[in-house]
């Protein structure tokens, strides 16, 4: 059974940091491209930033800059070093796996809360 377990989500105030982790587990995602994806109350779901199994990496444009992600394949876990947070940037964060043959999520994580006050 695959699990994506993110952690990391608090109450910071705007300009503040977070780092969040997303752990796998029941899945090897050292082929898979990962990805952040954030949902913001009464907002549908967006792409935050993604990685390749390669290292390679894209984001939005709301967070170039200030956001960067990155993985360790050998303790199969996703990060997201989030800094000069903004109010606008709160929302659940959610991790997800792509497929290996597609860009297509094939799993996603239960989310963690960022909340960023003014």
């Amino acid at each position: 059974q695959v699990q994506l377990v993110e952690s990391g989500g608090n109450l910071v105030q705007a300009g503040g940091s977070l780092r969040l982790s997303c752990a796998a587990s029941g899945i090897f995602v050292r082929l898979n491209a990962m990805g952040w994806y954030r949902q913001a109350p009464g907002k549908q779901r967006e792409l935050v930033a993604d990685i390749s199994s390669g290292g390679n990496t894209n984001y939005a444009d709301a967070v170039k800059g200030r956001f960067t992600t990155s993985r360790d394949n050998a303790k199969n876990t996703l990060y997201l070093q989030m800094n000069s947070l903004k109010p606008e940037d709160t929302a659940v964060y959610y991790c997800a796996v792509y497929r290996v043959t597609r860009r297509e999520v094939a799993y996603w994580g239960q989310g963690t809360q960022v909340t960023v006050s003014s």
